[in-house]
Protein backbone atom coordinates (compact mmCIF):
# COMPACT_ATOMS: atom_id res chain seq x y z
CA UNK A 1 0.00 0.00 0.00
CA UNK A 2 1.32 3.43 -0.97
CA UNK A 3 0.94 5.82 1.95
CA UNK A 4 -0.10 9.48 1.70
CA UNK A 5 3.40 10.87 2.34
CA UNK A 6 4.98 8.75 -0.43
CA UNK A 7 2.22 9.80 -2.82
CA UNK A 8 2.78 13.49 -2.01
CA UNK A 9 6.56 13.20 -2.37
CA UNK A 10 6.69 11.29 -5.65
CA UNK A 11 8.40 12.72 -8.74
CA UNK A 12 7.12 16.11 -9.87
CA UNK A 13 5.58 16.82 -13.26
CA UNK A 14 5.43 20.55 -14.06
CA UNK A 15 3.21 20.21 -17.14
CA UNK A 16 0.17 22.48 -16.56
CA UNK A 17 -0.83 22.31 -20.23
CA UNK A 18 -4.37 21.18 -19.38
CA UNK A 19 -4.81 21.93 -15.68
CA UNK A 20 -4.07 25.69 -15.85
CA UNK A 21 -6.39 26.46 -18.80
CA UNK A 22 -9.09 24.24 -17.24
CA UNK A 23 -8.92 26.00 -13.85
CA UNK A 24 -8.92 29.47 -15.45
CA UNK A 25 -11.79 28.80 -17.87
CA UNK A 26 -14.00 26.82 -15.45
CA UNK A 27 -13.52 29.22 -12.53
CA UNK A 28 -14.07 32.30 -14.69
CA UNK A 29 -17.25 30.72 -16.07
CA UNK A 30 -18.37 30.09 -12.49
CA UNK A 31 -17.71 33.77 -11.69
CA UNK A 32 -19.87 34.85 -14.65
CA UNK A 33 -22.76 32.65 -13.45
CA UNK A 34 -22.46 33.75 -9.79
CA UNK A 35 -22.23 37.43 -10.76
CA UNK A 36 -25.32 36.98 -12.95
CA UNK A 37 -27.26 35.52 -10.04
CA UNK A 38 -26.07 37.74 -7.18
CA UNK A 39 -24.33 40.96 -8.30
CA UNK A 40 -26.14 44.26 -8.96
CA UNK A 41 -25.11 47.94 -8.89
CA UNK A 42 -25.71 49.83 -5.66
CA UNK A 43 -27.87 52.97 -5.59
CA UNK A 44 -24.86 55.23 -6.28
CA UNK A 45 -23.74 53.38 -9.41
CA UNK A 46 -27.20 52.45 -10.71
CA UNK A 47 -28.97 54.48 -13.43
CA UNK A 48 -31.67 55.32 -10.85
CA UNK A 49 -29.10 57.54 -9.06
CA UNK A 50 -30.58 60.56 -10.86
CA UNK A 51 -33.97 59.99 -9.20
CA UNK A 52 -32.38 59.14 -5.84
CA UNK A 53 -30.26 62.30 -6.04
CA UNK A 54 -33.26 64.52 -6.67
CA UNK A 55 -35.34 62.82 -3.98
CA UNK A 56 -32.56 63.14 -1.36
CA UNK A 57 -31.59 66.66 -2.46
CA UNK A 58 -27.99 65.62 -3.31
CA UNK A 59 -25.56 66.69 -6.02
CA UNK A 60 -23.44 64.38 -8.21
CA UNK A 61 -20.28 65.38 -6.34
CA UNK A 62 -21.76 63.78 -3.19
CA UNK A 63 -21.70 60.39 -4.90
CA UNK A 64 -19.28 58.16 -2.91
CA UNK A 65 -17.27 57.57 -6.08
CA UNK A 66 -15.72 61.02 -5.83
CA UNK A 67 -14.65 60.46 -2.21
CA UNK A 68 -13.32 56.92 -2.63
CA UNK A 69 -11.93 56.66 -6.17
CA UNK A 70 -8.55 58.37 -5.50
CA UNK A 71 -7.94 55.96 -2.61
CA UNK A 72 -9.12 53.00 -4.72
CA UNK A 73 -6.69 53.97 -7.49
CA UNK A 74 -3.78 54.09 -5.05
CA UNK A 75 -4.70 50.74 -3.47
CA UNK A 76 -5.11 49.19 -6.95
CA UNK A 77 -1.61 50.38 -7.93
CA UNK A 78 -0.24 48.86 -4.70
CA UNK A 79 -1.84 45.48 -5.46
CA UNK A 80 -0.70 45.14 -9.07
CA UNK A 81 2.45 47.28 -9.33
CA UNK A 82 3.64 47.44 -5.71
CA UNK A 83 3.24 43.79 -4.71
CA UNK A 84 4.03 42.61 -8.26
CA UNK A 85 7.36 44.39 -8.61
CA UNK A 86 8.38 43.77 -4.99
CA UNK A 87 8.46 40.07 -5.95
CA UNK A 88 10.81 40.53 -8.94
CA UNK A 89 13.99 40.43 -6.83
CA UNK A 90 14.90 36.83 -7.76
CA UNK A 91 17.41 36.70 -10.63
CA UNK A 92 15.38 34.24 -12.77
CA UNK A 93 11.81 34.61 -11.47
CA UNK A 94 10.64 38.09 -12.45
CA UNK A 95 7.97 36.83 -14.88
CA UNK A 96 6.58 34.57 -12.18
CA UNK A 97 6.73 37.31 -9.56
CA UNK A 98 4.82 39.96 -11.46
CA UNK A 99 2.83 37.67 -13.80
CA UNK A 100 1.38 35.24 -11.24
CA UNK A 101 0.70 38.20 -8.93
CA UNK A 102 -1.40 39.63 -11.79
CA UNK A 103 -3.24 36.31 -12.32
CA UNK A 104 -4.22 35.60 -8.73
CA UNK A 105 -5.15 39.23 -8.02
CA UNK A 106 -7.46 39.31 -11.06
CA UNK A 107 -9.17 36.07 -10.01
CA UNK A 108 -9.10 36.88 -6.30
CA UNK A 109 -10.86 40.25 -6.54
CA UNK A 110 -13.83 38.64 -8.33
CA UNK A 111 -14.19 35.90 -5.71
CA UNK A 112 -13.65 38.49 -2.95
CA UNK A 113 -16.52 40.65 -4.24
CA UNK A 114 -18.79 37.61 -3.91
CA UNK A 115 -17.50 36.31 -0.57
CA UNK A 116 -17.50 39.71 1.13
CA UNK A 117 -20.81 40.52 -0.53
CA UNK A 118 -22.47 37.45 0.97
CA UNK A 119 -21.23 38.39 4.43
CA UNK A 120 -21.67 42.18 4.42
CA UNK A 121 -23.71 43.51 1.49
CA UNK A 122 -26.67 41.18 0.87
CA UNK A 123 -29.94 43.09 0.65
CA UNK A 124 -33.49 41.90 1.32
CA UNK A 125 -33.93 40.28 -2.11
CA UNK A 126 -30.67 38.30 -1.85
CA UNK A 127 -28.59 40.51 -4.17
CA UNK A 128 -25.14 41.99 -3.54
CA UNK A 129 -25.10 45.73 -4.22
CA UNK A 130 -21.71 46.75 -5.58
CA UNK A 131 -20.08 50.19 -5.41
CA UNK A 132 -16.64 51.74 -5.15
CA UNK A 133 -16.15 50.70 -1.51
CA UNK A 134 -16.68 47.05 -2.46
CA UNK A 135 -13.83 47.35 -4.97
CA UNK A 136 -11.47 48.69 -2.29
CA UNK A 137 -12.46 45.90 0.11
CA UNK A 138 -11.94 43.29 -2.61
CA UNK A 139 -8.42 44.63 -3.21
CA UNK A 140 -7.76 44.38 0.55
CA UNK A 141 -8.97 40.79 0.49
CA UNK A 142 -6.63 39.97 -2.41
CA UNK A 143 -3.70 41.54 -0.51
CA UNK A 144 -3.88 38.74 2.08
CA UNK A 145 -3.34 36.12 -0.65
CA UNK A 146 -0.54 38.09 -2.32
CA UNK A 147 1.23 38.27 1.05
CA UNK A 148 0.90 34.48 1.37
CA UNK A 149 2.32 34.10 -2.17
CA UNK A 150 5.44 35.91 -0.94
CA UNK A 151 6.36 32.96 1.30
CA UNK A 152 5.89 30.49 -1.58
CA UNK A 153 7.47 32.55 -4.39
CA UNK A 154 9.32 30.36 -6.87
CA UNK A 155 8.24 27.05 -5.29
CA UNK A 156 4.64 26.58 -6.47
CA UNK A 157 2.76 26.22 -9.75
CA UNK A 158 0.16 28.70 -11.03
CA UNK A 159 -2.55 26.08 -10.42
CA UNK A 160 -1.49 25.82 -6.76
CA UNK A 161 -1.63 29.61 -6.53
CA UNK A 162 -5.21 29.66 -7.85
CA UNK A 163 -6.20 27.06 -5.23
CA UNK A 164 -4.31 29.03 -2.54
CA UNK A 165 -6.29 32.14 -3.57
CA UNK A 166 -9.67 30.39 -3.68
CA UNK A 167 -9.30 29.12 -0.11
CA UNK A 168 -7.43 32.22 1.09
CA UNK A 169 -10.20 34.62 0.00
CA UNK A 170 -12.82 32.33 1.59
CA UNK A 171 -10.94 32.20 4.91
CA UNK A 172 -10.31 35.96 4.74
CA UNK A 173 -14.00 36.78 4.28
CA UNK A 174 -14.97 34.62 7.27
CA UNK A 175 -12.26 35.93 9.64
CA UNK A 176 -12.95 39.53 8.55
CA UNK A 177 -16.66 39.10 9.29
CA UNK A 178 -15.90 37.63 12.75
CA UNK A 179 -13.31 40.31 13.64
CA UNK A 180 -15.14 43.38 12.29
CA UNK A 181 -18.83 42.51 12.65
CA UNK A 182 -19.06 39.93 15.45
CA UNK A 183 -16.19 40.93 17.77
CA UNK A 184 -16.51 44.61 16.74
CA UNK A 185 -12.76 45.24 16.51
CA UNK A 186 -11.58 48.23 14.46
CA UNK A 187 -8.94 47.53 11.81
CA UNK A 188 -9.00 50.23 9.14
CA UNK A 189 -5.62 49.38 7.59
CA UNK A 190 -5.82 45.64 8.19
CA UNK A 191 -2.83 44.98 10.49
CA UNK A 192 -4.78 42.00 11.87
CA UNK A 193 -7.28 41.13 9.15
CA UNK A 194 -4.89 41.44 6.18
CA UNK A 195 -1.25 41.28 7.33
CA UNK A 196 -1.37 38.96 10.35
CA UNK A 197 -3.78 36.60 8.61
CA UNK A 198 -1.99 36.69 5.23
CA UNK A 199 1.45 36.37 6.82
CA UNK A 200 0.69 33.33 8.98
CA UNK A 201 -1.47 31.77 6.26
CA UNK A 202 1.49 31.86 3.85
CA UNK A 203 3.98 30.66 6.48
CA UNK A 204 1.74 27.73 7.47
CA UNK A 205 1.28 26.67 3.84
CA UNK A 206 5.06 26.96 3.37
CA UNK A 207 5.62 24.78 6.45
CA UNK A 208 3.30 22.12 5.00
CA UNK A 209 5.09 22.32 1.62
CA UNK A 210 8.59 22.11 3.17
CA UNK A 211 11.24 21.13 0.61
CA UNK A 212 14.17 19.30 2.27
CA UNK A 213 16.35 19.57 -0.84
CA UNK A 214 15.62 23.19 -1.75
CA UNK A 215 19.37 23.90 -1.49
CA UNK A 216 19.61 22.26 -4.95
CA UNK A 217 18.04 25.46 -6.33
CA UNK A 218 20.18 27.80 -4.21
CA UNK A 219 22.06 29.03 -7.33
CA UNK A 220 18.84 30.85 -8.34
CA UNK A 221 17.65 31.86 -4.86
CA UNK A 222 19.23 35.29 -4.99
CA UNK A 223 19.11 38.58 -6.83
CA UNK A 224 21.23 40.35 -9.41
CA UNK A 225 21.80 44.09 -9.69
CA UNK A 226 18.91 44.87 -12.06
CA UNK A 227 16.39 42.54 -10.32
CA UNK A 228 16.97 44.40 -7.03
CA UNK A 229 16.35 47.72 -8.79
CA UNK A 230 13.04 46.38 -10.18
CA UNK A 231 12.02 45.21 -6.72
CA UNK A 232 12.84 48.66 -5.36
CA UNK A 233 10.24 50.10 -7.76
CA UNK A 234 7.64 47.94 -6.01
CA UNK A 235 8.90 49.13 -2.62
CA UNK A 236 8.61 52.81 -3.53
CA UNK A 237 5.08 52.43 -4.94
CA UNK A 238 3.99 50.62 -1.77
CA UNK A 239 5.76 53.15 0.47
CA UNK A 240 4.22 56.16 -1.29
CA UNK A 241 0.66 54.82 -1.39
CA UNK A 242 0.49 53.11 2.01
CA UNK A 243 -1.23 56.17 3.62
CA UNK A 244 -4.03 55.67 1.04
CA UNK A 245 -4.18 51.94 1.86
CA UNK A 246 -4.65 52.52 5.59
CA UNK A 247 -7.13 55.38 5.17
CA UNK A 248 -9.12 54.09 2.16
CA UNK A 249 -12.19 52.79 4.05
CA UNK A 250 -12.05 55.08 7.10
CA UNK A 251 -14.95 57.43 7.80
CA UNK A 252 -14.95 60.64 5.76
CA UNK A 253 -13.44 63.57 7.60
CA UNK A 254 -11.12 63.38 10.58
CA UNK A 255 -10.74 59.55 10.60
CA UNK A 256 -9.46 59.36 7.06
CA UNK A 257 -7.31 62.47 7.51
CA UNK A 258 -5.74 61.12 10.71
CA UNK A 259 -5.10 57.66 9.21
CA UNK A 260 -3.09 59.18 6.35
CA UNK A 261 -1.00 61.32 8.73
CA UNK A 262 -0.36 58.43 11.15
CA UNK A 263 0.76 56.07 8.38
CA UNK A 264 2.92 58.72 6.72
CA UNK A 265 4.84 59.32 9.95
CA UNK A 266 5.19 55.60 10.81
CA UNK A 267 6.69 54.90 7.38
CA UNK A 268 9.16 57.77 7.57
CA UNK A 269 10.46 56.65 10.97
CA UNK A 270 10.84 53.03 9.83
CA UNK A 271 13.25 53.93 7.02
CA UNK A 272 15.85 55.39 9.38
CA UNK A 273 15.89 52.49 11.83
CA UNK A 274 15.97 49.97 8.96
CA UNK A 275 19.04 51.66 7.50
CA UNK A 276 20.62 51.86 10.97
CA UNK A 277 20.16 48.17 11.82
CA UNK A 278 21.08 47.00 8.31
CA UNK A 279 24.35 48.93 8.46
CA UNK A 280 25.08 47.91 12.06
CA UNK A 281 24.88 44.16 11.37
CA UNK A 282 26.57 44.06 7.96
CA UNK A 283 30.30 43.78 7.44
CA UNK A 284 31.95 47.22 7.04
CA UNK A 285 28.56 48.87 7.62
CA UNK A 286 27.29 48.21 4.08
CA UNK A 287 23.52 48.16 3.47
CA UNK A 288 21.64 45.02 2.43
CA UNK A 289 19.11 45.71 -0.34
CA UNK A 290 16.74 43.03 1.04
CA UNK A 291 16.28 45.10 4.21
CA UNK A 292 15.76 48.36 2.31
CA UNK A 293 13.20 46.75 -0.03
CA UNK A 294 11.12 45.20 2.73
CA UNK A 295 11.70 46.41 6.29
CA UNK A 296 11.19 50.06 5.29
CA UNK A 297 7.50 49.17 4.78
CA UNK A 298 6.94 47.54 8.18
CA UNK A 299 5.74 50.81 9.76
CA UNK A 300 2.84 50.98 7.28
CA UNK A 301 1.78 47.47 8.30
CA UNK A 302 1.93 48.26 12.03
CA UNK A 303 0.03 51.55 11.61
CA UNK A 304 -2.99 49.73 10.14
CA UNK A 305 -5.14 48.90 13.16
CA UNK A 306 -4.58 52.16 15.03
CA UNK A 307 -4.57 54.24 11.83
CA UNK A 308 -7.73 56.20 12.67
CA UNK A 309 -7.10 56.31 16.45
CA UNK A 310 -5.50 59.26 18.29
CA UNK A 311 -2.07 57.64 18.18
CA UNK A 312 -0.43 61.09 18.25
CA UNK A 313 2.38 62.08 15.85
CA UNK A 314 5.17 61.13 18.29
CA UNK A 315 3.42 57.79 18.91
CA UNK A 316 3.49 57.07 15.18
CA UNK A 317 7.23 57.77 15.06
CA UNK A 318 7.78 55.39 18.01
CA UNK A 319 5.79 52.60 16.31
CA UNK A 320 7.77 53.09 13.08
CA UNK A 321 11.05 53.23 15.01
CA UNK A 322 10.34 49.87 16.69
CA UNK A 323 9.11 48.19 13.50
CA UNK A 324 12.22 49.08 11.52
CA UNK A 325 14.33 47.38 14.22
CA UNK A 326 12.07 44.30 14.63
CA UNK A 327 11.68 43.69 10.89
CA UNK A 328 15.35 44.11 9.98
CA UNK A 329 16.51 41.89 12.87
CA UNK A 330 13.95 39.36 11.64
CA UNK A 331 15.65 39.21 8.23
CA UNK A 332 19.09 38.88 9.83
CA UNK A 333 18.33 36.28 12.53
CA UNK A 334 14.76 34.89 12.40
CA UNK A 335 14.45 33.91 8.73
CA UNK A 336 17.56 31.63 8.79
CA UNK A 337 16.44 30.23 12.18
CA UNK A 338 12.94 29.42 10.90
CA UNK A 339 14.31 27.67 7.81
CA UNK A 340 16.84 25.61 9.77
CA UNK A 341 14.88 24.69 12.91
CA UNK A 342 11.16 25.22 12.15
CA UNK A 343 11.29 24.03 8.52
CA UNK A 344 9.57 27.18 7.24
CA UNK A 345 11.06 28.39 3.93
CA UNK A 346 10.00 32.01 3.51
CA UNK A 347 11.18 33.29 0.10
CA UNK A 348 10.25 36.98 0.54
CA UNK A 349 10.55 37.15 4.32
CA UNK A 350 6.83 37.85 4.84
CA UNK A 351 7.25 36.96 8.54
CA UNK A 352 9.37 40.08 8.95
CA UNK A 353 7.40 42.45 6.71
CA UNK A 354 3.80 41.38 7.35
CA UNK A 355 3.33 38.80 10.12
CA UNK A 356 5.38 40.31 12.98
CA UNK A 357 4.55 43.98 12.21
CA UNK A 358 0.89 42.90 11.82
CA UNK A 359 0.94 41.47 15.35
CA UNK A 360 2.68 44.64 16.59
CA UNK A 361 -0.07 46.66 14.87
CA UNK A 362 -2.77 44.58 16.58
CA UNK A 363 -1.14 45.10 20.00
CA UNK A 364 -0.70 48.85 19.39
CA UNK A 365 -4.37 49.03 18.36
CA UNK A 366 -5.52 47.22 21.51
CA UNK A 367 -3.44 49.46 23.81
CA UNK A 368 -4.49 52.66 22.01
CA UNK A 369 -8.17 51.67 22.10
CA UNK A 370 -8.07 50.66 25.78
CA UNK A 371 -6.45 53.96 26.77
CA UNK A 372 -8.86 56.15 24.76
CA UNK A 373 -10.68 58.81 26.80
CA UNK A 374 -13.33 61.52 26.42
CA UNK A 375 -10.65 64.15 27.22
CA UNK A 376 -8.64 63.14 24.13
CA UNK A 377 -11.47 62.23 21.70
CA UNK A 378 -14.50 64.12 23.01
CA UNK A 379 -17.74 62.18 23.51
CA UNK A 380 -18.89 62.28 19.87
CA UNK A 381 -15.37 61.62 18.64
CA UNK A 382 -15.17 58.49 20.80
CA UNK A 383 -18.53 57.21 19.56
CA UNK A 384 -17.60 57.96 15.93
CA UNK A 385 -14.05 56.55 16.01
CA UNK A 386 -14.93 53.26 17.73
CA UNK A 387 -18.46 53.00 16.33
CA UNK A 388 -20.10 52.80 19.77
CA UNK A 389 -23.60 52.63 18.29
CA UNK A 390 -26.63 50.32 18.25
CA UNK A 391 -25.89 47.15 20.25
CA UNK A 392 -22.39 48.46 21.11
CA UNK A 393 -23.62 51.84 22.41
CA UNK A 394 -22.78 50.97 26.06
CA UNK A 395 -19.25 49.83 25.26
CA UNK A 396 -16.30 51.55 26.97
CA UNK A 397 -12.73 51.93 25.63
CA UNK A 398 -11.22 49.36 28.03
CA UNK A 399 -13.66 46.72 26.76
CA UNK A 400 -12.92 47.77 23.18
CA UNK A 401 -9.21 47.11 23.90
CA UNK A 402 -10.09 43.55 24.88
CA UNK A 403 -12.12 43.11 21.71
CA UNK A 404 -9.15 44.36 19.67
CA UNK A 405 -6.92 41.71 21.31
CA UNK A 406 -9.56 39.05 20.60
CA UNK A 407 -9.56 40.12 16.93
CA UNK A 408 -5.79 39.56 16.76
CA UNK A 409 -6.22 36.03 18.16
CA UNK A 410 -8.89 35.23 15.55
CA UNK A 411 -6.58 36.42 12.73
CA UNK A 412 -3.75 34.21 14.05
CA UNK A 413 -6.02 31.15 14.40
CA UNK A 414 -7.47 31.50 10.91
CA UNK A 415 -4.05 32.17 9.36
CA UNK A 416 -2.27 29.24 11.00
CA UNK A 417 -5.18 26.76 11.02
CA UNK A 418 -6.34 27.62 7.50
CA UNK A 419 -2.76 27.52 6.18
CA UNK A 420 -2.18 24.01 7.53
CA UNK A 421 -5.39 22.69 5.94
CA UNK A 422 -4.77 24.39 2.58
CA UNK A 423 -1.09 23.31 2.70
CA UNK A 424 -2.22 19.68 3.10
CA UNK A 425 -4.40 20.04 -0.02
CA UNK A 426 -1.55 21.67 -1.98
CA UNK A 427 0.79 18.77 -1.12
CA UNK A 428 -1.18 16.43 -3.36
CA UNK A 429 0.92 15.53 -6.44
CA UNK A 430 -1.63 16.82 -8.96
CA UNK A 431 -0.83 20.53 -9.15
CA UNK A 432 2.26 20.57 -11.39
CA UNK A 433 4.68 22.16 -8.90
CA UNK A 434 8.43 22.16 -9.62
CA UNK A 435 10.99 19.72 -8.19
CA UNK A 436 13.39 20.86 -5.44
CA UNK A 437 16.20 21.36 -7.97
CA UNK A 438 14.00 23.33 -10.36
CA UNK A 439 12.60 26.15 -8.18
CA UNK A 440 12.96 29.94 -8.65
CA UNK A 441 13.18 29.55 -12.43
CA UNK A 442 10.81 31.14 -14.95
CA UNK A 443 11.73 28.51 -17.58
CA UNK A 444 9.34 26.06 -15.86
CA UNK A 445 6.13 27.97 -16.63
CA UNK A 446 7.08 30.78 -19.02
CA UNK A 447 8.52 31.22 -22.50
CA UNK A 448 11.74 33.02 -21.61
CA UNK A 449 13.69 34.90 -24.33
CA UNK A 450 17.37 34.00 -24.58
CA UNK A 451 18.87 37.29 -23.37
CA UNK A 452 22.34 35.77 -22.84
CA UNK A 453 22.82 35.23 -26.58
CA UNK A 454 21.72 38.73 -27.58
CA UNK A 455 24.32 40.58 -25.49
CA UNK A 456 27.45 39.19 -27.26
CA UNK A 457 25.74 39.86 -30.61
CA UNK A 458 25.37 43.57 -29.75
CA UNK A 459 28.98 43.73 -28.53
CA UNK A 460 30.22 42.05 -31.73
CA UNK A 461 28.23 44.56 -33.82
CA UNK A 462 29.71 47.53 -31.89
CA UNK A 463 33.25 46.16 -32.30
CA UNK A 464 32.59 45.65 -36.02
CA UNK A 465 31.42 49.28 -36.39
CA UNK A 466 34.46 50.60 -34.45
CA UNK A 467 36.89 48.56 -36.56
CA UNK A 468 35.20 49.83 -39.72
CA UNK A 469 35.61 53.47 -38.57
CA UNK A 470 39.31 52.90 -37.91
Amino acid sequence: NINCKEMCDREKNTNVHLSLPAVCIVWQTAMIILFGVFMRYDHESDAHWVEHRKHSNLTDIENDFYFRYPSFQDVHVMIFVGFGFLMTFLKRYSFGGVGFNFLIAAFGLQWALLMQGWFHWLDADGKIRIGIENLINADFCVAGCLIAYGALLGKVSPVQLMVLTLFGITLFAVEEFIIISVIHARDAGGSMVIHTFGGYYGLSVSWMLYRPNLHQSSRLQGSVYHSDVFAMIGTLFLWMFWPSFNSAICDHGDGQHRAAINTYLCLASTVLTTVAISSLFQKHGKLDMVHIQNSTLAGGVAAGTAAEFMLMPYGCLIVGFCCGIISTLGYIFLTPFMEKHLKIQDTCGIHNLHAMPGVVGGIVGAITAASASIEVYGHEGLVNTFDFMDKFKDMVPTTQGGHQAAGLCVALCFGIGGGIIVGAILRLPIWGDPADDNCFDDETYWEVPEEEESIPTILQYNNHVQNKDM
